[in-house]
């Protein structure tokens, strides 16, 4: 009897717990609730080109102002196809020594690398950049990005192209009832990643690559790249928003 008692009294205690917890749902009177995307397509006006800077040596010193050479002979081929200071980012060089068995021992060689990444405006640099870098083997193209400098100004169009879906829908049901649109009760936005980024990466026979081995200096070079591709063009860029509005009906 007792151990009963104990069990309804649980069930009662569980109920009134669920009850407590569970979300009171609310009905808004008046209020039409509607949803709506938009987008805003438009050609890339930024491409980002990354290289990679490598050399390996039997001297720190040597194998660190090979490297260094060589991110400023890109720097320079960059400033000469038209590109500003503020277009260029560097980064820091960094320097791993290669061993050969016993870690302990002194150091064979010494490899560095780092990266240099270019912000173009005008893509018609964009041919003569990866010709000059890569045929002189001063780096190694990593990768290829489209997209737009001003990514906020896009969003901006996304969402006012969905708040005027959001809003002529509202319009048009409230009219089939004689009724009109009022003022805003609530609203939420959600803007999506930016689509159709076209991104090249690692071309075949684009550069020369190195091989890091634990021995002095062994360099492991590719054939001749062939010719560079006719047209490296991109897809337009899209941007998609989503709004959810609550119109107070009048």
């Amino acid at each position: 009897m007792r151990n009963c008692l104990a069990t309804i009294l649980v069930l009662l205690l569980w109920g009134s717990t669920a009850k407590a917890q569970a979300p009171e749902v609310k009905f808004i009177a008046d209020t039409l609730v509607v949803q709506a995307d938009g987008a805003y397509e438009a050609d890339p006006d930024l491409a980002t080109m990354t290289f990679r800077i490598f050399s390996q040596e039997k001297e720190l010193r040597k194998a660190y102002d090979a490297a260094t050479q060589s991110m400023q002979r890109v720097s320079a081929l960059a400033a000469s196809n038209g590109l500003r200071k503020e277009d260029v980012s560097t980064g820091v060089l960094t320097v791993a020594p290669m061993y050969e068995g016993d870690r302990k021992k002194r150091a064979r060689s010494y490899f560095v690398q780092g990266e240099i990444v270019l912000r173009l405006h005008d893509f018609t640099h964009i041919g003569p950049i990866l010709d000059g870098s890569v045929e002189d083997g001063i780096a190694d193209f990593r990768s290829l990005t489209y997209s737009l400098a001003d990514e906020e100004s896009a969003k901006k169009q996304a969402v006012a192209e969905a708040m005027r879906h959001a809003i002529g829908r509202a319009s048009i049901a409230l009219e089939q009832k004689g009724q009109k649109l009022g003022g805003l009760r609530y609203m939420s936005v959600d803007v999506r990643q930016l689509l159709g980024i076209a991104q090249l990466q690692n071309l075949p026979g684009l550069s020369e690559s190195v091989e890091v081995s634990s021995g002095v200096g062994l360099f492991a070079k590719k054939m001749a790249p062939p010719p560079l591709p006719p047209s490296l063009q991109s897809e337009k860029i899209r941007v998609t928003a989503s709004v959810q509005c609550a119109f107070q009906i009048q």
